[in-house]
């Protein structure tokens, strides 16, 4: 793990300014097909909720698609999607024992690099069962993935932007998604050499990512872009500006990016007023109750 963080920690700034970007959902409209075709299928067979799969499908997706949890590391958000199973009132007149994960738990607790090789090293250490069944799982959606998701471009205006941004900004891929994955995606639509890193969830979390390298810019010279309330979280906690692409309207952001918001970054003129704008806008895209729990 030390290696591969090496790989951010040794990063030497080409420019003064920082562009991180998000990649699935973000960069490319990757979420649905990922989500909808190789994790949720997977979840349903290895997880074995065939009795209940048209709920455990509209649990998956509303964590990892359609709230504010939108983007989170898969081992939490699999474990968010048993909860609301558990809670759900239709699946408990089923009778169905959603699976108890206990050991998965603790593990997201005291691991922060989320992925499969630190999952590897926890089974080789405890043999736990449960958490083999995890890396299991984890392993045929990567497997799906690979097969699967390809000829996915950009959104629109994505290259644009990097393509203006690159001559006075160093631009970084800020992801929870597996590095193979991010790399392949990205050099499949030749925007990889835009990048000065591409950083995975191997890399650590994204708000140890981005830690890993603020000190290098300026103070308000690093920008993360992002689809999702963690992007924005991890920005702000390292003390970061954050520009939010909505989810359902990335082609406007990215054109408003484009055309406004690059040059107001640049320029000095992004202010906390105006980040707090779109931010207010952004986070009614991401609700924190499932439509199934509305009063109605």
């Amino acid at each position: 793990m030390q290696d591969i963080q090496d790989q951010l920690r040794n990063l030497q700034p080409a420019h003064e300014f920082l562009v991180a970007i998000d990649s699935d959902g973000c960069a490319f409209d990757t979420m649905e097909v990922k989500h909808k075709e190789c994790f949720i299928p997977n979840i349903i067979n290895h997880w074995g909720l065939q009795p209940i799969a048209k709920y455990a499908r509209a649990a998956a997706e509303f964590v990892n698609l359609y709230s504010q949890w939108r983007g989170i590391n898969r081992f939490p958000a699999l474990t968010m999607t048993f909860d609301l199973l558990s809670a759900w009132p239709e699946v408990q007149r089923r009778h169905f024992q959603v699976p108890e994960v206990g050991s998965l738990r603790d593990w997201i607790k005291r691991e922060t690099k989320l992925g499969n090789p630190a999952l590897q090293a926890e089974i080789a250490r405890t043999g736990d069962a449960i958490l083999k069944k995890a890396l299991n799982w984890s392993e045929a959606v990567n497997k799906a993935i690979a097969e699967m998701v390809h000829d996915v471009p950009p959104f629109p205006f994505v290259r644009e932007s990097l393509a203006a941004v690159y001559p006075w900004a160093d631009i970084l891929v800020c992801s929870a998604t597996p590095s193979a994955a991010l790399e392949r995606e990205w050099e499949e639509h030749a925007i990889a050499r835009f990048t000065v890193a591409i950083a995975g969830q191997e890399h650590g979390s994204k708000r140890e990512q981005l830690a890993l390298v603020k000190d290098k810019y300026p103070p308000g010279k690093v920008l993360m872009i992002g689809d999702a309330l963690g992007d924005m979280q991890a920005a702000h906690s390292n003390g970061l500006l954050f520009y939010p692409v909505n989810p359902g309207q990335e082609e406007e952001s990215w054109a408003e990016f484009f055309q406004q918001y690059a040059e107001l970054f640049r320029s000095g003129a992004y202010s906390r007023k105006i980040e707090q704008e779109l931010i207010t806008k952004f986070e009614k895209f991401l609700p924190a109750t499932p439509p199934w729990q509305k009063i109605k």
